[in-house]
Order: structure tokens, then sequence, then C-alpha cells
């Protein structure tokens, strides 16, 4: 099922390689299969809550380089100021992130498996229509069909 996550205009995916966004989707693709097969929705619920808090890449990497950011200023101000370029790295790289979308640190967080904001609400929008919340998702059909119709509906 390879067509359904068809975020072109994602820049972390459009910089992402390929594998890692298969991998990535494949994940997705698992958890909503699995959440059709046993269509439990208080266990659906649960899941769309931890959801909810999940990190996104872009706040993974704002944190990630704001503390790098600090550590270098606090090492600078106990061990001399060559630290002061850590945190002039950092703050460059956020900068880029800010400003292209992508970057280096994208590339590291993305290869731990940190997902975009759009593919997080991609997989709460199937779930919530295996669950039940929307009227498009047909009831009939196996586990497998229900999930490739959650997902491509979450694309709509």
């Amino acid at each position: 099922m390879e067509s359904w996550n068809r975020t072109s205009t994602d820049s972390v995916r459009t910089h992402t390689p390929d594998g890692v966004n298969r991998r990535i989707d494949a994940r997705v693709e698992k958890c909503v299969q699995s959440m059709a097969e046993h269509m439990d929705r208080s266990v659906i619920s649960t899941y769309l809550e931890k959801l909810e808090r999940e990190w996104d890449l872009n706040r993974v990497v704002t944190v990630a380089a704001s503390a790098v950011s600090v550590l270098g200023l606090v090492l600078a101000s106990k061990d001399g100021p060559r630290w002061k370029i850590v945190s002039g790295v950092a703050a460059g790289l956020l900068l880029q992130h800010g400003l292209l979308g992508f970057g280096p640190l994208s590339e590291l967080v993305r290869a731990l498996g940190v997902r975009t904001r759009r593919e997080i609400d991609l997989e709460k929008f199937a779930l919530k229509a295996l669950r039940g919340d929307f009227e498009r998702i047909p009831h009939e059909g196996g586990p497998l069909a229900r999930s490739n119709a959650a997902l491509v509906a979450a694309q709509s």
C-alpha cells in the first residue's frame, strides 16, 4: 500500500531518504491495520490520546538545538569562549530548519523515526475514521480494506 501517504508538499518528507519514509509509513500502516482487526473503540481512543502527546519533528529539532545552544553558552562561561562556537552552530542549524523546513538536524531526528505533525495527524484521522467518527469509511469488508479506506480518507 504505497500510495496512501501523498504528502508531497512536506519538505521534510521530500528531503528524507525513501527508506526512512517507508519505515515510518509502514509503522503507521501496521498500527492502523492492527486497530482495524480489533476494532476496540476504547483502545483506539487511548492510542489517540497518546498521539496527541507525541512530539513532532519541529518540536524535537527546536528543543534539541536550543538545548545545545544553551549548553554551549554555559560551557563558554565556565571553560572559555571557544564553546560559543557550539551555540552558534546550533543556532545556525535551527535557523536553517526554520527557513527551509529541513536541514541536517531534521535528517538526524528523522532517521530516529520522529514524524512530522502532518504524518501524526494522518494517523490520527485514519484511526478516528476507523473508530466511526466519519461517515466515509465502509464498515463492511475485512480489516485490511477498512484500514486502507481509513488511510486514504485521512489524505482527503
